[in-house]
């Protein structure tokens, strides 16, 4: 745990993405946040990265540990080596940030948690997509009632943009589009809806050069009894292209919201219907059409952060994240199988 003043904070992997990351940490040094070292095994991306925020540079993340007095890491490596980076964190007393996906597979997520368990170590999942203004926006909607109960949604990440570009290793992964994006969105639905009774699966390869699937359909009974259906693909031909937003429809009780294209929310309730724009301002480090997520990880590290330093857990913890990687799990199930499946689930030891 940090102490009351400053957080002193270790960010593992430098890559593309990880670029928000140290970013969100520097706008967050005024609230308590001292970013004091970063680590990749590339030493150009290390050295780039620590140059441009001023910090100590590593290669070894156990050499980091070593050699800083760090509070809370940040891992923003690839989910492959997550279970030993953390495990590492957890038995050097370090909190861990572990970027989503989770893991490779359900085993190794339940590992992660159990480890930090273990060693009484806290422990959060770096998803992004639920801390959003306009997805925020959208549940501050649903919790005041305008709409009723919430019993039907579809949720929507449809795209053809190439996301291989900055990512070449996503065409390798056996595991394509439900472990990459779609987990985003199935939180969405758990944020939105509640937690999920049973679903159902298809998926799709359209895209020649990958080895994963590109296209997944999902339908969710959710234990409220409302039904979700989430879209996931990057295999899309339209025009104009929606990407990166996620667009969704969700009908209540007593009134329904649609988000759109160009993070237009319209909300009818009560047979009354407005309109509202929920995306994210631009930040001095946040371009188009990137910025709602880019603005999402600032949020989410802040959140982080707030909780870490009060010792509280956070919404996202490593515990919760397993009900979200559960939809992933039996989503893959459920497509082998050709049948409904429940989300597996997550028994802690003694």
């Amino acid at each position: 745990m940090a102490d009351s003043k400053r957080t002193r904070i270790g960010l593992i992997g430098c890559g593309f993405y990880a670029q928000n990351h140290l970013h969100a940490w520097a706008d967050l040094h005024a609230e308590g946040a001292d970013l004091v070292a970063v680590c990749d095994l590339d030493p150009i991306k290390a050295e780039a990265a620590g140059k441009k925020f001023g910090v100590k540079v590593y290669r070894e993340a156990e050499t980091m540990f070593a050699h800083e007095k760090i509070d809370l890491v940040d891992i923003t490596t690839q989910m492959k080596s997550h279970k030993t980076l953390a495990a590492l964190a957890a038995k050097n007393g370090i909190g861990a940030i572990v970027q989503k996906p989770f893991a490779p597979n359900w085993t190794d997520c339940i590992e992660i948690v159990e480890t930090a368990e273990h060693y009484g170590t806290w422990l959060a999942v770096h998803e992004n997509f639920r801390f959003a203004t306009g997805m925020r926006r959208v549940r501050t909607v649903i919790d005041s009632g305008a709409i009723g109960q919430p019993n039907w949604a579809r949720l929507s990440f449809r795209t053809g943009y190439d996301v291989f570009k900055g990512q070449p290793y996503l065409a390798e992964e056996r595991r394509l589009v439900i472990l990459d994006v779609g987990i985003h969105v199935l939180d969405l639905a758990r944020f939105f809806l509640g937690e999920v009774k049973h679903l159902s699966c298809e998926t799709q390869k359209r895209l020649p050069h990958v080895k994963g699937e590109d296209t997944a359909t999902i339908m969710m009974r959710h234990e409220t009894g409302a039904v979700s259906i989430v879209e996931a693909t990057y295999a899309t031909r339209k025009i104009p292209d929606a990407f990166p937003e996620t667009l969704l429809e969700i009908e209540g009780s007593e009134g329904a919201i649609v988000v759109g294209r160009g993070d237009k929310m319209q909300v009818t309730t009560q047979g009354i219907s407005f309109e509202e724009q929920i995306g994210s301002p631009l930040l001095s480090w946040t371009s188009r059409p990137w910025h709602n997520s880019q603005e999402a990880v600032l949020h989410t590290n802040r959140h982080m952060l707030q909780r870490f330093r009060s010792g509280q857990v956070a919404d996202t913890s490593g515990i919760d994240n397993l009900k979200t990687y559960a939809l992933v799990e039996a989503a893959y199930q459920a497509h082998e199988s050709g049948m409904a499946v429940k989300p597996p689930q997550w028994h802690p030891k003694g």
